[in-house]
Formats: structure tokens, sequence, C-alpha cells
């Protein structure tokens, strides 16, 4: 049976980045904090994280569903979404080269 393989928590994160670039925990944990604030504020209009990807409003239309329980059709409204857009960059260096 395969061993599961979990994410990195935060913590497991900011250690990294401390170890890596020579700085205190707290600075490592203050820059990520100030990143993330800052892509939750200009997510707006559109926030990219270089090779990695970018940040977007999605417009959904109004569209017809159906309750998985009952059966019963249902009308789903339109609505305003954020979605994650993946970089060739990064789908290439995960999942390799086609």
């Amino acid at each position: 049976m395969a061993k599961e393989v979990k994410p990195m928590t935060k913590k497991q994160i900011v250690d990294h980045l401390a170890a890596k670039l020579g700085q205190p925990k707290k600075v490592a944990e203050q820059f990520i904090t100030e990143y993330t604030n800052l892509a939750y504020k200009e997510a707006k209009k559109s926030f990219t994280i270089p090779g990695l990807g970018k940040l977007v409003i999605v417009n959904r239309k109004a569209r017809t569903g159906r309750n998985p329980l009952t059966g019963e059709t249902i009308k789903i409204p339109a609505k305003r979404t954020l979605k994650f857009r993946i970089a060739k960059q990064a789908k290439d260096a995960v999942l390799g080269k086609k």
C-alpha cells in the first residue's frame, strides 16, 4: 500500500523559505502573509504569479442543473467566481512536456 503524500503546511513552507533564503522564520512568514494579501487585493484586476499562474475573476452564465438527490431540474443563477489559471511553464515542470 502506497504511503499518502500530504501537501506542505504553512509552517513547512515558512521553514523551507527561511532555510533557503537564510532569513529568520518571522521574515519568511511576513513575506507569505504580505504576498497573499497583495494577491487578494489585486485579484479584482487579475494577479499573476510569474511562472506559476494567475488569479482571474470569471463571470459564469445562468444555467439549468439537476438536483442529484431528487433528479429535479433547477435553475443555477449567474455569478462571479475566482479561478486560478496555471501557467504553461508550471504544467510542463510538474507534468513533463508532451
